[in-house]
């Protein structure tokens, strides 16, 4: 059961989402890390870092996925495929920012408090757009 669930490729939704639960959270690692450097060491607004932090994030997302994540892919040119993928990404980043700005300068969230509900809500999408679009 162990195998199926971590190594053997699957097409169930319940092990993709699980899966994507563990890159996901590891592209947040990365993404919030490169945001609270940006913002704290090197003084950089927080919604220019967050778009760095994204695409790092974004990145490390797109690589997991394929690799270990998602079976089927319903795009099978690689190009196509990563094109949809960052517009994904993209709608998503649109998503994080206008929420980041609401959570920060409307509601005067902490901004790792801000950046925490941001990042889950876009995984929610980045999940539900990618699992219906591309996997």
């Amino acid at each position: 059961m162990i195998k199926k669930i971590l190594i053997f490729k699957s097409d169930n939704i319940y092990i993709q989402l699980f899966r994507y639960f563990f890159v996901g959270g590891f592209a947040f690692i990365i993404d919030f890390s490169v945001f609270l450097f940006f913002v704290e060491y090197v003084q950089v607004h927080y919604l220019i870092a967050n778009v760095i932090a994204f695409l790092a994030g974004l990145l490390t997302n797109y690589l997991l996925s394929l690799w270990w994540v998602f079976n089927n892919r319903k795009i099978k040119v690689k190009s196509k495929e990563l094109f949809i993928f960052i517009i994904i990404g993209v709608i998503g980043l649109f998503l994080s920012q206008f929420l980041l700005y609401i959570f920060i300068d409307i509601l005067h969230s902490v901004i790792t408090y801000a950046k925490i509900y941001t990042t889950l809500i876009t995984f929610a999408w980045n999940f539900v757009a990618r699992k219906i679009i591309l996997f």
